[in-house]
């Protein structure tokens, strides 16, 4: 199936909103700890959504228009993410730790390498 190019700008915002969310320390002690909403969002469904929908970006990344270095700094996050992700669990444990500010920098180097910003 051939995605529009409306499709794809869809799936690519999407993505970049799990990563503006990987970035925000204050959106996760609000919604992944303490359940502030409005959103419904955990650090799971976070991670499931962008591990499954950022690697059909990276996987048809030309289709995406992304250029090579939009592409690296998503693969590197993807990648170091993916590790992180396998071996923890829960926001409480992890979120003051020196590896997750790691992660939450490359989704900061993400954002700007794709000039994106949270609507």
């Amino acid at each position: 199936m051939k995605l529009t190019n409306e499709a794809k700008r869809d799936i690519l915002d999407f993505v970049l909103g799990q990563v503006a969310d990987i970035a925000d320390i204050e959106y996760q002690k609000r919604v992944w700890i303490r359940g502030e909403g409005p959103e419904v969002d955990d650090f799971d469904e976070t991670a499931c959504h962008f591990l499954h929908e950022g690697g059909g970006v990276l996987e048809k990344y030309t289709e995406f228009e992304i250029t090579e270095s939009q592409y690296q700094q998503l693969k590197n996050l993807r990648d170091e993410f993916r590790i992180f992700a396998d071996k923890n669990d829960f926001p409480e444990e992890f979120i003051d730790t020196p590896e997750w500010a790691k992660i939450m920098n490359l989704a900061k180097d993400v954002l700007k390498a794709f000039n994106y910003s949270k609507k």
